[in-house]
C-alpha cells in the first residue's frame, strides 16, 4: 500500500548518535519505498529545520533548552498537530514525554502505535510528573511494539497492556556488515603483543557499567580492552584505569566512523556489554558483534539484553554489577579458544536467523498498516 502516510515521532534523529535514533532511521528508510514517511523530532539545540535526510522528509523542531535529557520545544507541539492531520498512522518512540503529551493534546483520531524502547529509569522526578500522562497514552495507543518479551515482563507500565503488545526484535542489515571491508584496527594497536582483544561499544555513561568492566578486567591477564565511544565518564574511567594499573592495556578509541566500528567488531576476539541498569533494554551492539561470529558477555538485566545473546549458547551472562563474575567470564572465554569459537559460530547463526533487518521492517509495517488497509479495502468494495 504505497499511499500509507506514516509519521515517525522521536526525540532526535541521525546524524545524532543513539540506539533509538538508529532504529527510527532503519524503520523510516526501510518503509520509504512502500509508504509516505515523515519524521518529526527536535534539534539537540538551536533553530529548527526541515530537510530530506537519507531520502526521508525530516522536520527538526527548535529546542529552547534541555531538561532531564529531554528537549523543551514549543514548536514541536504545533508541528505535531499539523503533521498528524496529514498522516494515516503515527508511531511514537518512547520514552519521550513531549510525544505523549502532543498526541493527547491534539486529540487525533488517527491510528497511534507506540514503539516502547525502555522505561524511564534515571529521571525519577520527571517520572513522577510523567506517569499520569504515560498511562493515559498507553490506554490511547492502538498497539505497542516492543523488541523482546523482557521489555514487557520488566515494565510495570506495560503489563496492564500485554494484549496490545507486539514483540518485534530489532534487526541489522547483515549483508552490509558481512560485506564491509576488514581492517586490523585493534590488532595494530597491540604492536605485536599476543593479547586477546575485548571490545566494548557504547556511550561512557553510568548505566553501561564500564567502571565495573575496568575492575573486572584488572583481574585478568593476557587481554587488551578497547572502549569505543564517548561520554561524561571518560575522564573518570581514564583515571580509574591508571589507578588499577591497566592503562597500558586499555585503549580509549573515542567515536568511530561506521566503517571503523565494523572493522573493530570484526577484529575483536569477544564483545562485552556490562550494563548495570534497565536503561539498557536491548543492546543492538550485541548483534553487531554476533554477526561477525563473536561471543558476547552480557548481564542478566530483567530487560531484553540477555535475550539477545543467550547464556551458554552464544556467550556468557553474568549478574549486573558483579565484577568477580565478569572477570571469571572474561577469563573463561579468553583462555578457551574452542568454546569461544563455538559460541561465536552460534552467535552468527542466531543473528542471521532471528535478527535480520528486512524481517523487522516487514513486521513493523504490518502493525502500522493494520486496520487501515482493512478499512480501505472495505471502502473499495
Amino acid at each position: 500500500m504505497a499511499g500509507l502516510r506514516i509519521l515517525q515521532v522521536n526525540k532526535f534523529y541521525p546524524p545524532h548518535i543513539g540506539g533509538i535514533e538508529t532504529v527510527v532511521q532503519q524503520v523510516s528508510e526501510g518503509l520509504k519505498d512502500r509508504a509516505q514517511v515523515s519524521v518529526l523530532v527536535c534539534q539537540p539545540r538551536g533553530k529548527g529545520i526541515r530537510e530530506e535526510y537519507g531520502g526521508v522528509s525530516v522536520t527538526r523542531c527548535s529546542t529552547w533548552r534541555t531538561v532531564a535529557s529531554c528537549p523543551v520545544s514549543f514548536s514541536f507541539f504545533r508541528a505535531f498537530r499539523r503533521m498528524a492531520k496529514e498522516a494515516d498512522v503515527i508511531e511514537c518512540h518512547l520514552p519521550f514525554p513531549p510525544a505523549d503529551l502532543a498526541c493527547l493534546l491534539s486529540r487525533t483520531r488517527k491510528r497511534v502505535v507506540i514503539a516502547w524502547h525502555s522505561d524511564v529509569v534515571k529521571q525519577k522526578r520527571l517520572l513522577t510528573l510523567y506517569k499520569p500522562i504515560l498511562r493515559r497514552f498507553l490506554r490511547r495507543a492502538d498497539a505497542i511494539i516492543v523488541a523482546t518479551q523482557g521489555h514487557i515482563d520488566s515494565s510495570a507500565f506495560l503489563q496492564p497492556y500485554r494484549d496490545k503488545c507486539v514483540v518485534i526484535p530489532y534487526g541489522i542489515d547483515t549483508a552490509a556488515y558481512l560485506h564491509a571491508p576488514a581492517a586490523p584496527i585493534l590488532t595494530e594497536k597491540l604492536q605485536g603483543k599476543p593479547l586477546k582483544k575485548l571490545l566494548f561499544v557504547g556511550r561512557l555513561v553510568y548505566y553501561k557499567g564500564v567502571d565495573v568492566l575496568l575492575r573486572a578486567f584488572a583481574r585478568t591477564e593476557g587481554c587488551a580492552l578497547f572502549l569505543a565511544g564517548e561520554g561524561v565518564l571518560e575522564p573518570q574511567l581514564r583515571q580509574e584505569a591508571q589507578e588499577l594499573g591497566v592503562a597500558d592495556r586499555v585503549f580509549f578509541l573515542g567515536r568511530l566512523s561506521n566503517s571503523d566500528l565494523r572493522a573493530a567488531f570484526r577484529d575483536c576476539d569477544l564483545f562485552v556489554l556490562p550494563s548495570v541498569a534497565n536503561s539498557e533494554a536491548f543492546g543492538i551492539v550485541q548483534l553487531e558483534a554476533m554477526v561477525y561470529g563473536k561471543p558476547v558477555i552480557n548481564t542478566a538485566l530483567p530487560t531484553g539484553v540477555p535475550l539477545v545473546s543467550l547464556d551458554g549458547e552464544t556467550g556468557l551472562t553474568v549478574p549486573p554489577g558483579d565484577e568477580n563474575a565478569l572477570a571469571d567470564a572474561i577469563r573463561t572465554l579468553a583462555e578457551d579458544d574452542d568454546r569461544r569459537e563455538a559460541y561465536g559460530a552460534a552467535a552468527q547463526r542466531r543473528v542471521l536467523e532471528e535478527f535480520e533487518l528486512h524481517s523487522m521492517i516487514d513486521r513493523v509495517y504490518r502493525v502500522l498498516a493494520d486496520h487501515i488497509e482493512t478499512e480501505e479495502r472495505g471502502m473499495d468494495k
